[in-house]
C-alpha cells in the first residue's frame, strides 16, 4: 500500500526534527519500554483489548479524520480500515501468547556430543519500532503494525503518511484510554524531515509501507546503524483469467479493484492475463467502468499516466476511456504487451492492461517481466488454479477474489522482488516484531570438554563419532562406535 512518506515532498524542517529527537530522554524511554516488556503478556493484551473497545466506538471520528485526498466514503473507511484493524486486535488477544511462548527444545534431536545441555528459544522485543505508515490506508496498515509491536513489548514511533497525523492521533488517544504507559507510542509529523529524524533517533527496527523508490531511501538511512527493516512496497498485480472462469464474477471483482479507494491500493489489479477469447470480458469491463465515479488524480500522477498511455498506444495498444482531464474513470489498455511500461509500473491510478496468453509458461514469463510481486489472482476452477498458484512468484495468490481476503488477521502479508521483503500481520508478522534469544544451560559437571584436543585419541574420538552417526550403513556405524569406545579408554588412561 503505497506511502507518501519521503516522496515528492520538500525536504524542510529536518534539522528541527533531529534536534527534537536528539534531546529526548532516551534513557527514560528505554526504562519505560523495559518495564512494559517485563509485564506478563496477559497484562499487555488487556491493554490491547481495552483499546479495541475504544477504537470500536470511533468509526465516525476516523471517517472524519481521513485525508481529503482519499477517494472514499465513510462506509469504506469502516469496512476497509476499522473493521480489519479490530479483527487484528482480537487475533492478538486470542493468539499472541501462544505464538510467543517460550520454546523449550528438550532432548529430542539434541546432538550426542551436547548431552547434558538444555536450550530454550525466547522471543524478545527489539526495543523501539519505527512504523512508517502509508498515506492511502492511514489507519489499518500502521495500526495493525503498531498493535503487534506494542503487544510484543516494544515502544513505537509512528510516522504517518501524508495527511495521516489526525488519524494516528486518534489511535494514540484510544491507546491512552486503554492504559498504555506514556511515551510508549509517539506520533511524529508527517513530513519528510520527521521520517529522516526518526531514523536517526532511538530506533531498533523499521516497518515500512510505501513505494519501492521510498523503500530504498529508508534502507539507505537504516544501513548506517544496520537497523533491520521489513519493507512492504507497492505492486503491479496481475489477474489471470482461465477459460473456466465466470466472466461475470471477474468483471465484478476487477471493477471493485478499480473503485476501492480510488484504485489507490497496492494490491489493485493492473494487468489482466486472459486465456483465449477476451471479447466478453472486455465488453463487460467497458460497461461496468462507465458507472464507476471519476477519480481526481494529482497533476504529477496524471502526467505520468498520460505518458505511459501514449507510449503504449505508440506500441500498438488501444486505450478505452477518457484521460482528457485529471478526473478519470477506470481505463482499459487493450492489446497490451508484458514488456510495456504501463504493464510493469506501480502506477497509483485506475488503469488496467489486458494481455492475451495461451499457456502457463507465458503467464510466468509475463510475471517475470514485471519487477513487482505483491499479490496475484487466478479466476477459474479452483483445482486448476491451485495447481498453478505455486508457479507465481508473489507473496499472496488469491483464487477467485481480489484484495479482500488479504485482510484476514491470521495470514501474513508481504511481497517479492520490488514489492519488498519480510511480512506484517498474522503470526509471522507478530514474530517480525521480536528477536530470537537463546538460553542454553549445561547440567553436566564434566570439564573434559575444556581439555586440549590435539591428541591422537581425541582425533580418533571425533572421527569415530562422525562415522557412527553419519555413515551410510550399519557396518560402518558399528565400526565408528568401536573407535569411540577405544578412544575413550585411551583417554581415561591418560
Amino acid at each position: 500500500m503505497k506511502s507518501a512518506v519521503l516522496d515528492n515532498e520538500t525536504h524542510t524542517g529536518c534539522e528541527d526534527d533531529l534536534v527534537m529527537i536528539d534531546r529526548e530522554d532516551d534513557a527514560k524511554l528505554r526504562s519505560i519500554q523495559r518495564q512494559w516488556a517485563s509485564r506478563p503478556m496477559r497484562e499487555r493484551l488487556k491493554v490491547v483489548r481495552r483499546a479495541r473497545y475504544a477504537l470500536a466506538e470511533m468509526g465516525a471520528a476516523f471517517a472524519s479524520a481521513m485525508p481529503r485526498e482519499l477517494t472514499r466514503n465513510s462506509v469504506e473507511t469502516r469496512a476497509a480500515e476499522l473493521l480489519p484493524l479490530l479483527a487484528a486486535a482480537e487475533f492478538l488477544e486470542q493468539r499472541a501468547e501462544q505464538i510467543l511462548k517460550v520454546k523449550r527444545l528438550g532432548k529430542r534431536g539434541l546432538p550426542l556430543w551436547l548431552l547434558g545441555t538444555d536450550s530454550e528459544v525466547r522471543r524478545v522485543p527489539f526495543g523501539t519500532v519505527l512504523v512508517i505508515g502509508p498515506a492511502n490506508y492511514p489507519l489499518f496498515v500502521p495500526g495493525v503494525q503498531t498493535l503487534q509491536a506494542l503487544a510484543t513489548g516494544n515502544a513505537v514511533v509512528w510516522k504517518p503518511g501524508r495527511g495521516g497525523k489526525p488519524v494516528a492521533e486518534l489511535f494514540a488517544a484510544a491507546m491512552d484510554e486503554a492504559g498504555l504507559p506514556q511515551m510508549l507510542l509517539r506520533i511524529t509529523e508527517d513530513s519528510v524531515g520527521a521520517g529522516v529524524a526518526a531514523l536517526h533517533g532511538t530506533v531498533d527496527k523499521v516497518i515500512f509501507t510505501g513505494s519501492a523508490e521510498n523503500a530504498r531511501t529508508v534502507l539507505r538511512a537504516a544501513s548506517d546503524r544496520l537497523i533491520p527493516c521489513v519493507v512492504e512496497a507497492s505492486g503491479c498485480d496481475a489477474v489471470v483469467v482461465l477459460p473456466s472462469a465466470d466472466v461475470g464474477q471477474v468483471v465484478k471483482a476487477l471493477t471493485f479493484g478499480m473503485r476501492l479507494n480510488g484504485s489507490a491500493t497496492c494490491m489493485a489489479p493492473r494487468r489482466v492475463l486472459v486465456f483465449g477469447e477476451a471479447n466478453e470480458l472486455i465488453a463487460g469491463l467497458t460497461k461496468a467502468f462507465e458507472s464507476v465515479p471519476k477519480v481526481e488524480l494529482a497533476s504529477e500522477l496524471w502526467q505520468e499516466l498520460a505518458v505511459l498511455l501514449d507510449e503504449a498506444e505508440a506500441d500498438g495498444a488501444k486505450v478505452i476511456g477518457d484521460i482528457g482531464g485529471v478526473a478519470v474513470r477506470p481505463l482499459l489498455v487493450l492489446h497490451a504487451k508484458p514488456e510495456m511500461e504501463i504493464a510493469k509500473r506501480d502506477v497509483f491510478a485506475p488503469v488496467l492492461s489486458v494481455i492475451g496468453v495461451s499457456t502457463w509458461d507465458e503467464v510466468v514469463a509475463a510475471q517475470e517481466t514485471c519487477p513487482f510481486g505483491l499479490t496475484a489472482s487466478i479466476f477459474g476452477a479452483e483445482s486448476e488454479a491451485r495447481r498453478f498458484a505455486e508457479r507465481l512468484n508473489v507473496g499472496t495468490v488469491l483464487i477467485n477474489d481480489v484484495i479482500v481476503s488479504t485482510i484476514d488477521p491470521r495470514v501474513p502479508f508481504g511481497g517479492r522482488r520490488l514489492s519488498g521483503f519480510g511480512v506484517t500481520q498474522g503470526a509471522e508478522g507478530l514474530l517480525e516484531m521480536t528477536a530470537a534469544k537463546v538460553i542454553t544451560a549445561k547440567r553436566s559437571t564434566t570439564t573434559r570438554q575444556y581439555e586440549p584436543t590435539d591428541s591422537a585419541a581425541h582425533v580418533e574420538t571425533f572421527d569415530g563419532l562422525i562415522e557412527a552417526m553419519h555413515s551410510r550403513g550399519w557396518v560402518q556405524r558399528l565400526r565408528g562406535l568401536t573407535r569411540i569406545l577405544k578412544a575413550a579408554s585411551n583417554l581415561r588412561q591418560r
